[in-house]
Order: C-alpha cells, then structure tokens, then sequence
C-alpha cells in the first residue's frame, strides 16, 4: 500500500503525517507537492493540517483550487482512501469532498490541548480497529474547527452514520460535538483531532495508531494481502 502526504504552502503536519505512516505501519509514502496532477500510484491520499496558503480569505477555500485537489477528488471517486486532518478536513469541506464547514471556535481563541473523543462509527476503512463507543485521547490544534451545517445535512449525516467522532467535551462549539465525519461512501473522511500527533505513549498518547492500522487493513483485506504486522 503506498500512501501521498500532501504539502501545500503553509503545511506544517506533513511531516507528522509522513512519520506516522513509517513509523506505525511501515508502508512507502511520499511527499507530494500541491502542483502534482497525477494521484494514481497512491492508494491512500493524506491531506495535512497547517495553514495552507496562510489561511487568507478563509481556511482551505485557495488551496481547493491546487491543481492536486482535482486528482484528490478523482482518487475519492475511484474508492481511494482520503484523510484531512484539521486544515485538511477544512480544505475537503471547502472542495465538496465532506459536506459542511468549519467555523471559528466559539471562545474565538485557538485551542490546543488533547480531546477526548468517542468513536460513533467503527465500520469505516479509518477506524475498524477501534471499538463502537471506545474513548480515545487525540490532540486538537485549532482556531476554526467549530463544524457546522444545516438541519437537513445534520440529519444525512445522523441517518448514514457519517458522524465517526465526537467530542466528550465541545472545544469549539461544534454541532452535535462533531469532531470528524466521513462521505456517505466512506472512503473520505476529516477531523480536526491530530492522530498522527498521538502514535506514541512518548506523546502522551498512541490512542491515533489505530487509525493507520485501520487504514492498511481494511486496504489488505480489498486486496487480498497478508495481515497488517
């Protein structure tokens, strides 16, 4: 399985993103630049937290229009893995990718403290090895993570089961103590939690390795490959 960490202008959890790969499931992974037009030797696409293009005009709404976005888009209709973590997840919602937003955290102040988050969803290819209602403690680093849509989306995201965590206690004034949500498929999903930043106890936390165990998994199983080490 090889995986594409994408870097933007502003990126700053690219790295972090490149190391949990290596260091958690050992499988090839690159950097891939922000101009690349061709997506297709990766079977999992990672969209990093930051500050892409320095957040100007609105979180992720510049770095929608990369030319990369249009392969990421073409990745997640062909049944590609894509994971946006914190400006990621914002710039799949601004690329309709994710439906809804992300606003500014209500105390208007950035936060940056670990989360305790509860898994809602354990079916998708993200978080097969987590338990159904299993507490986990991921770090937030954030000013707008506060997401929010509309009554009638809420209530498609309800009925599918696209709302894969929840806060335990609301940082930010999200609806619904939304944390992440996956497309109605599955093969998308973003959060504003870092679980690439808990992957070891030396971090304070290897709760976020289950997620990269899911993801190799669940790819495995498609492809009829050996068990994940």
């Amino acid at each position: 399985m090889r995986f594409a960490v994408l870097v933007f202008p502003g990126s700053n959890c690219d790295i972090d993103c490149y190391k949990a790969v290596e260091e958690t499931i050992g499988q090839p992974v690159d950097y891939v630049w922000h101009t690349a037009t061709d997506l297709s030797p990766y079977d999992c696409i990672l969209v990093p937290g930051g500050f892409s293009y320095g957040d100007y005009l609105r979180c992720g709404a510049i770095s929608r229009f990369a030319p990369v976005m249009s392969e990421v888009a073409k990745a997640a209709e062909e049944g590609k893995y894509i994971l946006g973590i914190c400006n990621g997840f914002q710039i799949l919602t601004e690329a309709g990718l994710l439906p809804g937003a992300l606003r500014r955290n209500d105390s208007m102040k950035f936060r940056c403290h670990d989360t305790v988050l509860k898994v809602n969803n354990n079916t998708t290819p993200f978080t097969r090895d987590y338990a159904e209602g299993q507490e986990i403690v991921i770090p937030i680093a954030h000013g707008e993570g506060n997401y929010y849509c509309d009554e009638e989306t809420l209530q498609m995201l309800r009925d599918n089961r696209q709302i894969v965590f929840t806060y335990q206690n609301n940082p930010n004034g999200s609806i619904e103590d939304i944390a992440g949500i996956c497309n109605e498929r599955g093969n998308v999903i973003g959060m504003m939690p870092h679980p690439e930043r808990a992957v070891s106890s030396l971090l304070g936390s290897d709760d976020g390795k289950a997620m990269f165990t899911s993801i190799l998994q669940a790819w495995r199983d498609t492809h009829g490959a050996a068990n994940v080490r």
